[in-house]
């Protein structure tokens, strides 16, 4: 059924004006959407764990031997380690920034209850949303490590300078500063190469924290001990000799680009016993610890679960809408300008066959013009 004239201009402009919407839609968002999509989610609850790598070094110092009172300190070897840290949200957050809270423990797993338990820290700090990086507020975090004997956390203010728990959205191929949560300094971790894990595209980046005495960091009763030389295993049989704690490490991080998310991490752990930075002399704790295959395929359905929100409001909805808009735009121009059929135009006079003054045409002999005479043709006959 055909539509009449003025119905069909009232679509066309409906068309015209639904197309126009459309594009400024589709021009819109990604403006507008992505900008408040590409933020670190405010319901993250990540768990991540991290063993220590079969076939390397897993050395740790049995601290019962240090009282003792016979023999010099002992150091277990092929100890089996579990790093787990538990990160949640906390207040402060908003639309611009949030509150990381990351409960860390590493424990030696042929040994139960806290016997088994080597460290255990609860970090916070306040972040950028975008960049990763901690806000400008002083102090913009805390660390506890200590407890009193009612067994609550002690958390001393520390101001955190650099990233830790994920990268930028849409990280780059540089050098990023990044804190360590031990020496509370800022290093570089520098890009190493763009590989793959799981068929995922990541940036792999690596830093260095040298040799570092932890007694100038926290005032821990461990982190300085003064026994007899014989204890340590050094001359000097009941010499006292002091010794101080030393830490160093070698993070490797691999990241997904586009959101930041860490994919997977390892860590080349290394603490000692020593009068000097540069010889240890008792280890207390050598591995080498990466995050296990479950923690790693966690983290990548993490990153996609974001890259789908990322690509559907800054590239598939545009797209679409935008199509959908054009194609609007033209059936309603179509529609506004194509006319109606012509109407078939009046003769002058009003009747048919008529000519102007009133008189009908007609053939000879009055007869009507549209009645033509009958030729006759004559046949002779032959005899």
């Amino acid at each position: 059924m055909a539509l009449s004239a003025g119905t069909r201009r009232t679509v066309a402009c409906l068309l015209v004006g639904l197309g126009a919407l459309l594009i400024v839609a589709a021009l819109m968002i990604p403006t507008y959407t992505v900008d408040k999509l590409a933020k670190t989610p405010l319901d993250l609850e990540i768990t991540t764990i991290a063993t220590n790598q079969p076939g390397e070094d897993s050395l740790v110092l049995d601290s019962r031997s240090l009282t003792a009172p016979e023999g010099s300190a002992k150091v277990d070897t092929n100890v089996p380690l579990v790093s787990q840290r538990f990160l949640t949200v906390e207040d402060p957050a908003d639309a611009e920034k949030m509150t990381v809270q990351a409960g860390q423990t590493l424990r030696r797993i042929d040994k139960q209850g806290d016997t088994g338990l080597l460290t255990a820290v609860i970090d916070r700090v306040t972040i950028d949303r975008v960049t990763g990086m901690p806000v400008s507020t002083e102090p913009n975090g805390s660390i506890a490590v200590t407890t009193t004997k009612e067994g609550e956390n002690i958390a001393d203010p520390v101001q955190h300078t650099g990233l830790q728990y994920r990268f930028p959205i849409g990280t780059e191929k540089k050098t990023y500063p990044y804190f360590d949560l031990n020496v509370r300094k800022t290093f570089d971790a520098a890009f190493v190469e763009e590989t793959e894990i799981n068929n995922m595209k990541v940036y792999h980046f690596q830093m260095s924290v040298p040799a570092t005495n932890l007694s100038d960091v926290v005032q821990s009763p461990t982190n300085r001990l003064n026994l007899p030389a014989a204890k340590w295993g050094v001359e000097g049989g009941e010499t006292p000799v002091t010794m101080n704690r030393y830490y160093t490490n070698t993070r490797d991080l691999w990241v997904e680009p586009q959101t930041g998310t860490v994919v997977k991490g390892g860590e080349q752990l290394h603490l000692y016993y020593s009068r000097t930075a540069d010889k240890p002399e008792v280890t207390a704790l050598k591995s080498h610890i990466v995050f296990d295959e479950n923690t790693i395929e966690s983290q990548i359905s993490v990153a996609k679960k974001n890259i789908d929100k990322l690509a559907l409001y800054g590239r598939i909805m545009p797209i679409v809408l935008g199509v959908l808009g054009v194609i609007a735009l033209i059936v309603g121009v179509f529609l506004g300008v194509r006319g109606g059929p012509a109407p078939a135009p009046a003769r002058a006079g009003g009747t048919p066959g008529q000519r102007p003054g009133g008189t009908t045409s007609r053939g000879p002999a009055g007869r009507g013009g549209d009645d033509a005479p009958t030729e006759q043709i004559r046949i002779n006959k032959q005899p």
